[in-house]
């Protein structure tokens, strides 16, 4: 018996262990490359499993000899790996939850954050929610379900967003595109109307807020926003789509990726075309978009060549109409025409807008890699652009009153261009209850003048020239000197001519134009020759022999610039890194008009840079902690290099200074991820030259400008990011951000004249103290909250919803119409946005279908104002705003379809 009892248990513990099987493995982020610590690693159709630890590292005792392990991790796609017996599994890669992955440049200089390893505050927006939740919104739009990003569509205009992140906007944070800066040299700004074809190539978008981990000298005051487009090594195959929206929007696309062939080579190739109008009333528009990769990979070279632009014209709503012109001109004077837009009308019967923007800003790279050894690398970008186009309005004069005035309106508040066409051309009108009639000039009708001389004499719609010739390399060479110290140095080099001046679009009616501001040719010649303002799709034309009105300058600015970081891996857990940079940004600015004869000043080089370091601990597998600080010394801005629209150097020129604090904990289980973090930025010795009236309201008023001096303003807050998958349909994503951005001391104001002289008074320069100690910063809520919810019904069919919420708004306005109130602040509003998505074989392939409806519930709300007018007793007021004030009411409820077949 005892014999019988010891066989079974023999048979059964070599049963028993035949049956078991010990896996191990390391599971990663596919597309970023990191370790994805808290992983789930389970065998399927069981309960038995583990989860990754802070490397990504598992080891998972199975209870059956062989079988299916499924890998899941919030945000990415799950992965199933058959097992046999006991084994290694190697690397896991789990790829971004994307219906179909686009390729992820990995060639040429990146500044891409890793999760749970760069210390700093970073969200990374997908390809798969950019094509399915952007539709028709405007390309940042995308981005304001993450912390401490306002973005709007300002005017309503076709690419006229803004964005703003912890209350810096585009001019003091940066944009990169592959990691090539695209700020304007001169300004800072980012026109998004140049790059409204981002949406269709873009693979991935990463905000870095504040101070960030690029290594650029750049001015990430606020952030960085890095576009990562496609590659041409994306996998083979295609797609063609459409959509179709409110106000008669559609838009075409079709692509198509080659894949790596047998020789190296790849290709990639996308087109679309936009058109339609825009929620706002005059806002029609058509534009282009074109993507071309090409690639070859050859041993230790990749070599990536790209070139994108999105050639088009839009009308825009540039003038933000007064509230009371909101409600006088709706249907029942009572409730706001949110559409209304006071900068068009009609011209024999067509749509005619004196605010039409025309651009075309291509950029062409060249990446390489060059994996030198096992432990160094260099990578390059060699790029070019050629912005060629710019923005119309109004020049002159017709019976005496600009295109704005009302007595050149019609009874619903569109510009009468018809009746001024009428005027120009010499046939009598009525205006101001009398009929009038133009004079000729030697048998012509002579337009001439700029708005506000007593001389101007025939309204034109005029548009002012903004192109630029921009040429850059950047270099890092990246060597790993041990398991624990790998070091990058590099330079970053750029030149920029840019081109500024005016030219006749539309006489409308006239016969000539007088130009009547150039001193350096004949005098009052007649200009006949008028520019169309439609898509400037070549970009390489030659400007010299066009002709040019109101005013001519040329900037230019050469930049050098190099940069170094070290990071160091303290231990397994524990990762800190130092950067800093240093560059010299040399301005100089040719003005051919007003000086005689034209002169091209000296270059004034200055020099800035920045240094910044942080450290990142993971404490475990789940939670980690980071922390970076950074000291920036910015040099300033071309106008405010270059003062007063003139070859007049700032006397008092002056670097910009920011610190910046961070520090972050982040916690990550394969169910639940969340973000905290705590920021302060503090920006002194800032420039501004704006809109400013001395003594308003006051017999001696004189209208110009005003320089300001020394503005400092002091950002800090808080940012909670998470996402929950509660089953394996639902996840919930949440987002909260409260901020308390505003000036701090008070700002010295010098006044000019609208000739830009200074104002002198019995020979005193006028001065005025500002009162902006502790006012808010204005254009930007200080605090926004989301919470959206997305559920799979079926395996093709899913619908989602957002709520998106925001508060402590202040209008944006020049700090010379501050008073003791401070900043207006606006009324808080929330969003409901909503959409649905449904995919289905087609030939044997993939058709998709996606319906986005946006603020659902057709909310009423002032997403920014222009003006700072208190209400007072008596006014007439809309949500307890004074109805004097200039503001842009968000978009009603609108829509969009899309459908999609890939091959």
């Amino acid at each position: 018996m005892k014999k019988l009892a010891l066989t079974f248990i023999l048979v059964f513990a070599a049963l028993a262990s035949h049956a078991q099987a010990t896996l191990t493995g390391t599971v990663t982020d596919g597309e970023m490359g990191g370790p994805l610590p808290g992983a789930s690693v389970v065998v399927k159709g069981t309960t038995n499993g583990t989860t990754t630890d802070f490397d990504g590292n598992f080891t998972l005792e199975a209870s059956t000899d062989s079988g299916v392990l499924v890998v899941t991790y919030i945000g990415f796609m799950p992965q199933e790996v058959s097992f046999s017996g006991s084994a290694s599994l190697g690397t896991i890669q789990l790829m971004p939850n994307v219906e179909v992955l686009e390729g992820v440049i990995v060639t040429g200089v990146q500044d891409i954050a890793r999760d749970r390893e760069t210390p700093v505050a970073v969200s990374t927006v997908r390809a798969e929610e950019i094509q399915l939740k952007l539709g028709s919104q405007e390309f940042p739009e995308i981005l304001n379900t993450t912390p401490s990003i306002y973005a709007t569509k300002s005017g309503g205009g076709f690419g006229d967003a803004r964005v703003n992140i912890r209350g810096f906007d585009t001019n003091n944070s940066a944009v990169m595109i592959n990691g090539i800066p695209v700020n304007d040299m001169e300004n800072g700004q980012v026109y998004w109307s140049n790059w409204a074809g981002l949406s269709d190539v873009t693979s991935a978008i990463q905000v870095q807020r504040g101070l960030g981990s690029s290594k650029l000298a750049i001015s990430s005051v606020g952030g960085t926003i890095n576009v990562i487009t496609k590659s041409s090594k994306q996998t083979e195959g295609g797609s063609f789509g459409a959509t179709v929206g409110n106000n008669e929007y559609f838009k075409s696309i079709a692509s198509y990726s080659s894949g790596i062939l047998e020789n190296g080579f790849s290709a990639s190739l996308l087109l679309s075309r936009t058109a339609g109008s825009m929620y706002a009333d005059g806002t029609q528009f058509e534009g282009y978009n074109f993507f071309l990769g090409l690639g070859y990979t050859s041993g230790d070279h990749n070599l990536e060549f790209m070139v994108t632009g999105a050639p088009q014209w839009h009308h825009q709503r540039s003038f933000a109409p007064s509230i009371a012109d909101y409600i006088q001109y709706s249907d029942n004077g009572v409730d706001p025409d949110r559409r209304y837009n006071s900068d068009w009308g009609y011209l024999n019967g067509k749509e005619f807008s004196f605010r039409r923007n025309f651009y075309h800003k291509p950029v062409i790279s060249l990446n390489w890699t060059w994996d030198i050894n096992e432990v160094s690398t260099l990578e390059t970008s060699t790029y070019a652009s050629f912005g060629r186009g710019g923005g119309t309005g109004e020049i002159g004069r017709s019976a005496g009153a600009r295109q704005f005035d009302g007595r050149w309106k019609t009874a619903n508040g569109l510009v009468d261009v018809d009746r001024i066409f009428a005027y120009n051309s010499g046939a009598p009108v009525m205006f101001d209850g009398s009929i009038v009639q133009r004079e000729q000039t030697n048998g012509l009708y002579v337009n001439q003048g700029s708005g506000d001389r007593s001389d101007a004499n025939g309204i034109s719609r005029r548009a002012s020239i903004n192109s630029h010739n921009w040429y850059g390399v950047l270099a890092n060479l990246t060597n790993q000197f041990s398991d624990q110290l790998t070091v990058d140095f590099g330079i970053d080099l750029r030149r920029y001519t840019g081109y500024h001046y005016r030219r006749v679009n539309n006489l409308l009616g006239g016969d000539a134009y007088l130009q009547t501001d150039n001193q350096n040719n004949d005098p009052n010649p007649l200009f006949f020759e008028t520019y169309n303002a439609n898509q400037p799709w070549w970009v390489f034309g030659d400007i010299d022999e066009e002709e040019k009105i109101d005013y001519y300058n040329t900037g230019l600015v050469n930049w050098m610039g190099v940069f170094g970081q070290a990071e160091y891996r303290f231990t397994e857990d524990i990762v800190g890194f130092v950067q800093g940079s240093l560059s010299n940004q040399g301005f100089a600015r040719e003005e051919f008009f007003n000086e005689v004869p034209p002169e091209q000043t000296d270059y004034e080089n200055i020099l800035g840079g920045n240094v910044k370091g942080g450290v990142n601990w993971n404490i475990d597998a789940n939670h980690n902690i980071f922390a970076n600080a950074g000291y920036y010394s910015k040099q300033p801005l071309f106008d405010a290099v270059y003062i007063n629209f003139s070859n007049t150097l700032n006397p008092n020129l002056t670097n910009e200074k920011i610190t910046g604090f961070e520090l972050g904990y982040g916690y990550r289980s394969s169910m639940f991820r969340a973000n905290v973090n705590l920021y302060r930025t503090s920006w002194k010795d800032r420039f501004e030259s704006v809109s400013a009236t001395f003594n308003a309201g006051e017999p001696d008023e004189i209208r110009g400008s005003a320089n300001l001096l020394g503005i400092t303003q002091v950002h800090t807050g808080v940012e909670v990011d998470a996402q929950l998958r509660v089953a394996d349909a639902l996840t919930l994503t949440g987002m909260l951000s409260v901020g308390n951005w505003q000036y701090q001391d008070d700002v010295s104001a010098t006044y000019f004249d609208a000739e830009n002289n200074p104002i002198v008074i019995d020979g005193v320069e006028q001065q005025e103290i500002l009162p902006l100690d502790g006012v808010k910063v204005g254009d930007a809520a200080q605090f926004t909250a989301f919470i959206g919810a997305d559920y799979n019904i079926l395996d093709n069919l899913s619908v989602d919803a957002g709520y998106r919420y925001a508060d402590n708004l202040y209008a944006q306005f020049d700090a010379t119409d501050v008073g003791e109130e401070g900043a207006l602040k606006l009324p808080s509003f929330g969003l409901m946005d909503a959409g649905l998505t449904f995919s289905m074989p087609f030939l044997e392939k993939t058709m998709s279908f996606r319906l986005n409806v946006n603020n659902v519930f057709d909310k009423v709300y002032i997403a920014e104002a222009d003006t700072n007018i208190f209400a007072e007793p008596g006014d007439d007021t809309f949500q307890g705003i004074n109805t004097a004030n200039r503001v842009f009411f968000g978009f009603g409820r609108t829509w969009n379809a899309s459908l999609r077949f890939n091959f």
